[in-house]
């Protein structure tokens, strides 16, 4: 769960293909500000599992790949205000 004084904000944006840094900080500040932080709460969640999972050695390759690159999807999805009700702007 993410400190009070820390950043939500901070965590490598690098590899999300839809990512606008204003869109975000308005998400933060908007409507939907709880429902937005609960999102990026639940990618950092999603971001763990995937790092566990992708050091299992008891699945295939193959499946274990698609699984980690799934989680990483939908935790890219969550960063990028995409579940909001009124979805990214």
């Amino acid at each position: 769960m993410q400190q009070p004084d820390e950043d939500p904000l901070d965590f490598d944006t690098s590899a999300l293909e839809d990512w606008d840094e204003g869109r975000a900080r308005r998400a933060l500040s908007g409507r939907h500000a709880t429902l937005y932080r609960n999102h990026l709460d639940i990618a950092a969640k999603l971001d763990q599992w995937a790092l566990a999972e992708g050091r299992r050695t008891d699945i295939d390759a193959r499946h274990r790949a698609g699984y980690v690159q799934a989680l990483g999807d939908v935790a890219a999805f969550l960063r990028q205000t995409y579940y909001l009700p009124e979805g990214p702007d």
